[in-house]
C-alpha cells in the first residue's frame, strides 16, 4: 500500500507540474486579439451605410468584424459614438523631405492619413551624380545626405529611418527626363526614350504605382505627348497607371484634358488628373465642360479619374510666373539669366502678357493674389505672409521685377500661394463620385524647422476640411461617400491591394474620429494649426494617435504597386 500511495503522490505531483506548465504556456493565448475597437459606427470604405460593430486586430491585420463581447484584447478602444473608417489615402503628398526631418507626419496623422502617395512629376529617384549634386544645392531648411539612387532605395531609406504613415510613389516623368536629357528644350532621341523606358520598367518592378507628370514646369513641359506615351506604355506593361499635373489648368484647360485622355486611350493605362481645377477667373466656366469630357471618356470605357484639394488657392513657386525658355538649363542658369538686363525686360513683358502660350500664373492671378509662403534666405523671411504686390510697393519696384529679384536673392523658386479658383467650382468637384483627395503638401509639425516658413493651410487641413465644411456644414456629400473617396477609391485607382477598406484580412489601417467635431483650423494667416476631432489612428495594427496625441510610433511601410516582383505581399 505504501508503494501505491507513493505512486499516487508522484502522479499528483506530475499532474500539478504539468498543469502549472500548461498554464504558463497558455499566457501567450490569454488574449483573443491585440486590439479590439468596440461599438463604433463603422464606415467600411465602400460607400455603403454605416453599421455598429466591433473590430478585432491581430498583428497588422483586421482579423474579424463582428460582435466581440466575450473576447478580450491587450488593448480595448471604446468607439461608442465615433466613426470608424479605413485610413485616409493622400493621393498627392509632398512629404518626401518632411518625413526625413520628422517621420511622425503630424499634420497628416492628426487628420487620419495613413498612406502618403508621392511622385507628382518629380520622384526621389532614380538619381545620377549630377542630380544628387543639384538636389543637395537646392536644399532649404531641411538638410540631409542623399544615401540612395533609385526610387525604391529612397522609400526603403525613410522606412528604415522611421516613419508613421505608409508610403508609395509614382516614378516622375520629369525625373527620368532629367536623368537622361538634363534641362534641354528638345525632343528626346529614340535611344533616350529607350533608356527612360528602362528606368520606368525597373521602378515598376520595384513597386512604383506608375508614371507621374507635372507638365507646366520646366523641364517637364519640354516633353511632347509621344514621349509621355512611351513612358506610360512601359508602366502599362506592369499594370501601371498615369497621373498628371496636366499641361494647362487655365487658358488651354480643355486641350490639356484631351491630351491626358489620349494618352490613356493609346496606352490602355488608367489616368488621373492631379488637383483638377479651372485656374483664373476667366477660365472658371470651363470646369463644367472638362467634367463632362471626363465623364464621356469614362462612359466609353476609359478609367479616367481625378483628385482635388478644397481650397481656392493653389501653391507652387514663382517659376510658374515666368516663361519656360528663361528656365531652360536648370535652376542655376535660370538665376543667371534673371540677372541679365535684356533678358529681364523680355521676361517682364511676357509675365504681363495675358495671351502667352505657357501657363502664366502671374497673369492668371495678378500680384495682389500671390501670397509669399517662405524663403530659405533668413534675410527674406520677414516677407513671409506678404503678397507680391505688398513687397513690390515696399521695395518700390515693379511686381515682375520684384518676383525676379526674390528668386535671385533667395536662390530658390520661392514658394507662394496663388488664389486662382472659385468656391462654386470646389463644390461642383466635391459632388463628383470619381474625384478623390490629395493635399499637394508636406506632412509636417508645428515646431522646429517647419516654422521657418508658412505653409498652405491644406498641409494641416485638407481632409478635415472636406469632412467639416463639405460634409457636415454644407451637406454636399454624405459622410459615407466622403470616406469612400478618401479610402477605397484611391486604393482602386492606384492598384493598391489590401488597403482602403475595413475588411477581414486587410491591413489594419484604421481611423476613429468624431464626425461632429472634426475640423480644420489652419488659415493662410496662421497655417501652423493642427486639425481637431481625430481621436485614434492605427497603421499596420500599431496605434499612432491615441486620444488625439501622437504616440511616437513609427510603423510605416512601403506600399507597392501591382508590378512589384515581390507579390503577392503588399509591403516590405
Amino acid at each position: 500500500m505504501k508503494n501505491i500511495h507513493k505512486q499516487f503522490l508522484l502522479l499528483n505531483i506530475i499532474f500539478i507540474l504539468f498543469f502549472l506548465s500548461a498554464c504558463d504556456n497558455s499566457k501567450e493565448g490569454e488574449y483573443d486579439y491585440d486590439v479590439i475597437i468596440r461599438g463604433g459606427l463603422i464606415y467600411d470604405g465602400s460607400g455603403n451605410e454605416p453599421y455598429i460593430n466591433d473590430i478585432g486586430i491581430i498583428d497588422d491585420t483586421i482579423s474579424l468584424i463582428n460582435q466581440l463581447d466575450s473576447a478580450i484584447a491587450i488593448k480595448d478602444i471604446d468607439a461608442n459614438g465615433l466613426a470608424v473608417a479605413p485610413g485616409f489615402i493622400n493621393m498627392l503628398s509632398w512629404a518626401t523631405t518632411s518625413l526625413i526631418e520628422d517621420g511622425r507626419a503630424m499634420s497628416d496623422i492628426k487628420q487620419g492619413v495613413t498612406l502618403e502617395i508621392m511622385g507628382e512629376g518629380s520622384s526621389m529617384g532614380p538619381m545620377n551624380d549630377s542630380m544628387k549634386t543639384d538636389a543637395l544645392n537646392k536644399q532649404g531648411n531641411i538638410k540631409y545626405d542623399i544615401e540612395w539612387t533609385t526610387l525604391n532605395e529612397y522609400l526603403e531609406y525613410i522606412v528604415k529611418k522611421g516613419i508613421s504613415p505608409n508610403v508609395a510613389s509614382y516614378i516622375g516623368a520629369t525625373t527620368v527626363r532629367i536623368h537622361e536629357i538634363g534641362y534641354e528644350d528638345r525632343k528626346a532621341t529614340d535611344e533616350e526614350i529607350q533608356r527612360m523606358q528602362d528606368l520606368v520598367r525597373q521602378a515598376m518592378q520595384d513597386g512604383a504605382l506608375g508614371v507621374g507628370s507635372s507638365l507646366i514646369y520646366t523641364p517637364a513641359n519640354f516633353a511632347d505627348t509621344d514621349e509621355l506615351i512611351a513612358l506610360v506604355n512601359a508602366a502599362a506593361e506592369y499594370d501601371g497607371k498615369y497621373i498628371s499635373h496636366i499641361r494647362s489648368e487655365g487658358d488651354r484647360l480643355e486641350e490639356a484634358v484631351q491630351e491626358l485622355i489620349k494618352i490613356s486611350s493609346i496606352t490602355g493605362a488608367p489616368a488621373e488628373i492631379y488637383h483638377i481645377k479651372a485656374a483664373g477667373k476667366k477660365n472658371w466656366h470651363k470646369l463644367e465642360n472638362i467634367l463632362n469630357m471626363i465623364e464621356f471618356a469614362r462612359a466609353s470605357g476609359l478609367r479616367i479619374s481625378a483628385n482635388m484639394y478644397p481650397y481656392m488657392a493653389g501653391a507652387t513657386g514663382l517659376d510658374a510666373t515666368m516663361p519656360p525658355w528663361v528656365q531652360e538649363g536648370g535652376h542655376n542658369v535660370w538665376v543667371k539669366n534673371l540677372k541679365d538686363i535684356d533678358i529681364r525686360k523680355k521676361v517682364s513683358r511676357e509675365m504681363k502678357d495675358h495671351e502667352t502660350t505657357w501657363e502664366n500664373f502671374f497673369s492668371l492671378t495678378g500680384p495682389k493674389n500671390i501670397l509669399l509662403l517662405g524663403f530659405k534666405n533668413p534675410k527674406l523671411q520677414h516677407l513671409t505672409g506678404k503678397t507680391l504686390s505688398e513687397v513690390s510697393i515696399l521695395r518700390e519696384t515693379d511686381a515682375t521685377e520684384t518676383a525676379m529679384n526674390l528668386v535671385i536673392e533667395d536662390d530658390s523658386r520661392v514658394n507662394a500661394a496663388f488664389f486662382l479658383m472659385s468656391e462654386d467650382n470646389i463644390r461642383k468637384k466635391i459632388r463628383r463620385s470619381w474625384i478623390s483627395f490629395g493635399s499637394d503638401a508636406s506632412a509636417i509639425a508645428n515646431e522646429g524647422v517647419f516654422l521657418n516658413s508658412n505653409q498652405h493651410p491644406r498641409a494641416y487641413g485638407n481632409f478635415s476640411k472636406v469632412l467639416s465644411r463639405y460634409v457636415r456644414e454644407n451637406g454636399d456629400i454624405p459622410l459615407s461617400e466622403a470616406i469612400r473617396r478618401m479610402t477605397s477609391l484611391p486604393a482602386f485607382n492606384t492598384g493598391i491591394r489590401g488597403r482602403g477598406l475595413l475588411k477581414k484580412n486587410y491591413y489594419a489601417d484604421i481611423v476613429i474620429f468624431d464626425p461632429n467635431t472634426i475640423s480644420d483650423k489652419a488659415t493662410y494667416e496662421k497655417p501652423h494649426q493642427y486639425s481637431e476631432g481625430m481621436k485614434h489612428v492605427f497603421i499596420n495594427g500599431i496605434q499612432v494617435l491615441e486620444d488625439g496625441d501622437h504616440t511616437g510610433a513609427l510603423p510605416g511601410r512601403v506600399v507597392r504597386g501591382p508590378g512589384w516582383i515581390g507579390w503577392p505581399n503588399n509591403s516590405m
